[in-house]
């Protein structure tokens, strides 16, 4: 695999994600839990932030202590589930600017297409951050990745809470190098190329709709 994909295996991940697979789990509850499991999916994903030092004075003395250096963060949710992810990320990082790409995907043909893009000013030198509930085909993924590739960005990453094989190797074929992490890899896509096990519909389950 990918030296770039990143499988997390955090015991309250596993433990949420099996709270978020339960069909009884109601729209409340899956939204506040996709929130917990980006904050703490996030806090693997930035674990390489650069740092600078400062000078502080604590109490006791004055000491050089580091704080997240200048480069700026953006998070990209791909409408609409990666919605949900947002909260939890700008838990983290509350000065982090926030960006949109649309993509709806062909009932038919399961192709993505794009119908939206508005990203942060500069994002060409900002660490990018893509936020999808959901990496199936990973054809969503990949567009959304091209598309601000296109746009200059160099420093990107990718966070799914749960990810088919077939979608993750989508993505470390097209797009090697981009860091990609993924709390649960799953079985296999079905015929409707719906992630199995799963949990259905994240962008539904999320927003209560149908």
């Amino acid at each position: 695999m990918n030296d770039n994909i990143t499988i997390l295996d955090h015991p309250l991940l596993k433990h949420k994600i099996s709270v978020l697979r339960d069909k009884a789990t109601g729209t409340n509850e899956f939204r506040k839990i996709i929130e917990e499991i980006a904050m703490l999916m996030g806090y693997e994903a930035l674990r390489d932030l650069p740092l600078d030092e400062i000078e502080v004075e604590t109490p006791i003395e004055t000491c050089l202590t580091p704080v997240i250096a200048g480069k700026k963060l953006a998070i990209v949710p791909i409408l609409r589930a990666g919605l949900g992810m947002v909260p939890g990320m700008l838990a983290l990082v509350p000065t982090a600017k926030v960006g949109h790409i649309g993509m709806y995907r062909d009932e038919e043909t399961h192709e993505p297409h794009e119908y939206y893009c508005k990203l942060p000013e500069q994002v060409e030198d900002r660490i990018v951050i893509v936020v999808d509930p959901m990496l199936a085909t990973g054809g969503s993924a990949c567009d959304a990745l091209n598309l601000i590739k296109s746009k200059g960005v160099k420093n990107i990453k990718l966070m799914s809470v749960i990810a088919a094989p077939e979608g993750l190797e989508k993505v470390a074929a097209e797009h090697p190098d981009v860091q990609v992490y993924v709390a649960q890899l799953d079985r296999c896509l079905n015929e409707d190329a719906y992630i199995c096990p799963g949990l259905g519909d994240a962008g539904d389950r999320i927003f209560g709709t149908k």
